[in-house]
């Protein structure tokens, strides 16, 4: 598939039911969570992962979409310490990554759709938040994964390097970038 696919700020594209549809599919697809005990878990685990960052940061948001307007991949991201940060309370492990966050406060979220994945759409994505981010003064930016996850390969190749490890038995990956 060779369509095109180009990368806006989410408040330039809108965002729409539309957009916030094809956000919500992608999110859900790419989540390693799959099933809730209901309707209310769903919503909270968006909120816990996504929706926050719609609300308090779309200046951080960036769409890649397709030339119909469909949304091919998403990057969502906040340019504060999260361990700082009083809405970021709720994520545990930002305690134990206090140190880290200082040096590389900006962080994000990218997913993309099955059917665009392994074209760049990902790379570019990041790329635009790392120049706002250093536009906004961060010295860095940071992701956290699971050890062994397949996306620590897509964050080498855009410049992030395993900065620390946290959880109960180190299974969480903090991967940095300094800018």
């Amino acid at each position: 598939m060779s369509e095109t696919v180009t990368i806006h700020r989410l408040l330039d594209a809108g965002p729409t039911p539309e957009i916030e549809r094809g956000i919500d599919a992608i999110f859900f697809e790419s989540s390693n969570t799959k099933s809730f005990e209901s309707e209310s878990a769903r919503a909270a685990f968006r909120e816990r992962w996504l929706g926050r960052y719609l609300r308090h940061d779309p200046q951080f948001g960036y769409l890649a979409l397709r030339p119909s307007g469909e949304v091919a991949g998403y990057l969502v991201g906040a340019i504060e310490d999260p361990a700082q940060a009083a809405r970021f309370a709720d994520i545990e492990f930002f305690t134990a990554l206090r140190e880290q966050t200082k040096k590389f406060p900006a962080h994000l979220h990218v997913n993309i759709a099955p059917d665009f994945r392994n074209r760049g759409i990902g790379g570019r994505l990041v790329d635009r938040f790392v120049a706002d981010a250093k536009d906004h003064g961060s010295p860095g930016v940071h992701v956290v994964t699971g050890v062994g996850s397949p996306n620590i390969r897509f964050y080498n190749r855009n410049g992030f390097a395993e900065v620390a490890r946290a959880g109960a038995s180190g299974q969480l990956l903090f991967l940095g970038r300094a800018l």
